[in-house]
């Protein structure tokens, strides 16, 4: 019996129609050097992970597809990651911002719990969409982003005053801050793509206006923009943990931040997780 295919068809990305091909001629997005270098950077350091886990990494680098998304399959034990051309060509989208939308694809692959639930409801193999957002900074970011870059960043870039002052008050290094302040601008750019692609008319939020009073009704599905606090803005770069800890696939609270846990910040948000 041949292994069986696991897709993630909705994609890094609602699913959308729109095409950014090689040829349009545009301001902004990200180069093919770049996005080499973002996808090189990737598979040099997750290679080594998936083969400890028995599985091989495999890095669909489709420059040419135009398609505006990113996506995760599994075959068998080739865990892939289908990164396409027309995102990154998309005027919004930063080197950052690529490589927070490749970590997110690795997280469904390793993000741990929450999972998507498979046939008679139990879990598949892959880590919901909220699970792989709050992976993507939660670890993939931070170990792929070198204290000498993110000085660099942000002392070159306008870093928004919250996540400065967020960042200022959770950690005591500057190399904690910096890398705390890069990964808080780069989710900006996953959520203003969200509002983009779905014609949403405000902006991701930034800041906790009170208690957040959603509630999760779709768990497994992308999370909007304009829930509280906005779900790839705050999240885990706030979360101050040990990061030696292994995440589980069955424990959403090992090696995360969560009121289970005692913590405040850097906790899922309720509007894609229950605890």
């Amino acid at each position: 019996m041949s292994p069986q295919t696991h897709v993630l068809c909705s994609g890094f990305l609602p699913q959308n129609d729109l095409r950014i091909p090689i040829t349009a001629h545009q301001v902004g997005g990200v180069t093919k050097a770049e996005f080499d270098a973002v996808l090189d950077t990737i598979e040099k350091h997750y290679a080594p992970i998936f083969q400890s886990k028995g599985a091989q990494l495999q890095v669909n680098r489709l420059w040419s597809d135009a398609s505006v998304n990113a996506s995760a399959e599994q075959r068998g034990r080739t865990w892939i990651l289908n990164m396409y051309g027309g995102l990154a060509r998309h005027p919004i989208m930063t080197k950052d911002g690529f490589l927070m939308v490749a970590c997110h694809e690795i997280g469904h692959h390793v993000g741990g719990a929450p999972k998507i639930a498979g046939w008679f409801g139990t879990p598949d193999w892959a880590s919901n969409e909220g699970a792989s957002d709050y992976f993507a900074t939660l670890r993939c970011m931070r170990e792929l982003m070198p204290d000498d870059e993110n000085e660099r960043f942000v002392r070159e870039n306008s870093i928004d005053p919250f996540v400065r002052r967020k960042c200022e008050e959770l950690y005591n290094t500057q190399a904690e801050e910096n890398l705390c302040m890069r990964t808080g601008t780069a989710g900006m750019v996953g959520g203003l793509m969200f509002q983009t692609l779905r014609k949403e008319p405000n902006p991701p939020r930034l800041r906790h206006s009170g208690p957040e009073r959603c509630q999760p009704d779709r768990t497994m599905d992308h999370p909007g923009t304009t829930m509280p606090p906005g779900h790839l803005l705050p999240g885990a770069r706030f979360c101050v943990h040990d990061r030696g800890v292994e995440l589980s696939d069955r424990n959403p609270n090992q090696g995360t931040c969560s009121e289970a846990n005692g913590q405040r910040d850097g906790i899922r948000p309720r509007c894609w997780f229950k605890p």
